[in-house]
C-alpha cells in the first residue's frame, strides 16, 4: 500500500517538520516530537510506521543527502558541509559519508557512478537546493497513478492552450507603449492571494511567465534569483518548453501523486506535482483572461472573441477529434 495516501495531511505536516528542522544543531527526536506535540515514542512509531524510518534517521539521510549534493554541485568542501550535515567535526562526518556512499567527502564530487540519493524504504529524498521530495508508492510498484494519468491527451491539451493563448496575449501587450501597460485598469484584482494585487497589463503579463518560471524552479530543484533574460515571449517559449515536457514525463511516469518538500516556502510546505501543474493552468487561466480583457480596453485585442475557449484552439489547429466507437 501506498504510505503518503494513507494519511496525507498529517504526514505531510510531519515531512515539513522534519525538513524545517535540517538547520537546526538541536533539533534532536526529542525537540522534533514536542514540536509535534507527541511523545518521542509516540512520533517514532508513527513516522517510522508510515515511512520505515523513525524522524531521526530520516532527518540524518537527508542531511546526509544535501551535503552530497552540495560536495558536487557547488563544489562545497567536506569541512563546510560537515557543520551544516550536524557533525560536530569533519572526521565523524567523513566516517558517516563513507558508511553511507563508500567513498571519502573529498572524492564525491568525481564519483560519478556513485548516486546522491541514498537507498530509503519511503521514496523521500533530498530534493535541491533546500527541500525534499517524495514518490508516490502504490501497491503495484509506484505506478498505480499511471491509470488516472492516462495517454489521452486532456493534459497537454490544458497545458498547450495555456501556453498558446499566453503567448498570443504577451505578444499583443508588447505592441503597447508602456504607460498603457503601466495604467490600473483592474484596481483590487488578485488572481492569487499570495501574490497580491495586479491592476494593470505589465503586472498580470509578468506574473504570468514568472509563475512559469517559479514553478520550473522548485520542481527541477534549481534556485530563481529573478526574472530570466530575454522578453516575455523569449521567457514564455522557454519556461514553457520546460514545464510541457515535465507535464509529459509526469504523465507517463504516472507521477501525479509523487511531489516535494519547498523548504524555501515559509513554513516549508509540501506540493505533489500533479496540484502544481492544475495551479498553473487554473490560477493561469483566471490571469490570462482578465489581460486578455485589459489588453482588449487598450485597443490591442478583441474582449468578445472566442479566442480563450479551447474548442476553438483546437479546431483552429485542425486537431482530429475522435468519434467513440459503436
Amino acid at each position: 500500500m501506498s504510505w503518503l495516501p494513507a494519511a496525507p495531511d498529517r504526514l505531510r505536516d510531519l515531512l515539513d517538520l522534519v525538513v524545517g528542522s535540517l538547520d537546526e544543531p538541536g533539533a534532536d527526536g526529542r525537540a522534533l516530537a514536542a514540536r509535534a506535540h507527541f511523545s518521542r515514542d509516540h512520533l517514532d512509531r508513527l513516522l517510522s510506521g508510515a515511512t520505515g524510518e523513525s524522524p531521526v534517521a530520516l532527518r540524518r539521510r537527508l542531511l546526509l543527502e544535501r551535503a552530497a549534493w552540495e560536495l558536487r554541485a557547488r563544489g562545497a568542501t567536506p569541512t563546510e558541509v560537515a557543520a551544516r550535515a550536524g557533525y560536530r567535526s569533519p572526521a565523524a562526518f567523513s566516517r558517516a559519508f563513507v558508511k553511507a556512499y563508500g567513498v571519502v567527502p573529498s572524492a564525491f564530487a568525481d564519483a560519478a557512478h556513485v548516486a546522491v540519493s541514498l537507498p530509503a524504504p519511503n521514496g523521500v529524498r533530498f530534493h535541491p537546493p533546500g527541500a525534499v521530495a517524495f514518490d508516490a508508492r502504490g501497491g503495484d510498484g509506484g505506478g498505480g497513478a499511471r491509470a488516472s494519468g492516462g495517454n489521452d491527451g486532456l493534459v497537454e491539451r490544458l497545458v498547450g492552450h495555456h501556453l498558446d493563448r499566453a503567448r498570443q496575449l504577451l505578444e499583443r501587450a508588447a505592441t503597447l507603449p508602456a504607460e498603457a501597460l503601466a495604467r490600473p485598469l483592474r484596481p483590487g484584482f488578485v488572481a492569487h492571494p499570495l501574490e497580491g494585487e495586479e491592476p494593470s497589463a505589465e503586472l498580470m503579463a509578468e506574473r504570468l511567465v514568472a509563475t512559469l518560471e517559479v514553478w520550473n524552479a522548485a520542481i527541477g530543484g534549481e534556485v530563481r534569483d529573478g526574472p530570466a533574460s530575454g522578453t516575455r515571449v523569449e521567457r514564455l517559449d522557454r519556461a514553457g518548453r520546460v514545464f510541457a515536457a515535465t507535464v509529459r514525463a509526469l504523465r507517463d511516469r504516472g507521477a501525479w501523486d509523487a511531489g516535494f518538500v519547498d523548504a524555501l516556502c515559509e513554513p516549508p510546505r509540501s506540493f505533489t506535482y500533479g496540484s502544481v501543474v492544475a495551479h498553473v493552468i487554473e490560477y493561469g487561466a483566471i490571469r490570462r483572461e482578465m489581460l486578455a480583457s485589459v489588453l482588449a480596453e487598450l485597443g490591442a485585442g478583441d474582449a468578445e472573441a472566442a479566442e480563450g475557449d479551447p474548442i476553438a484552439w483546437e479546431l483552429e489547429r485542425g486537431h482530429a477529434i475522435r468519434r467513440p466507437r459503436r
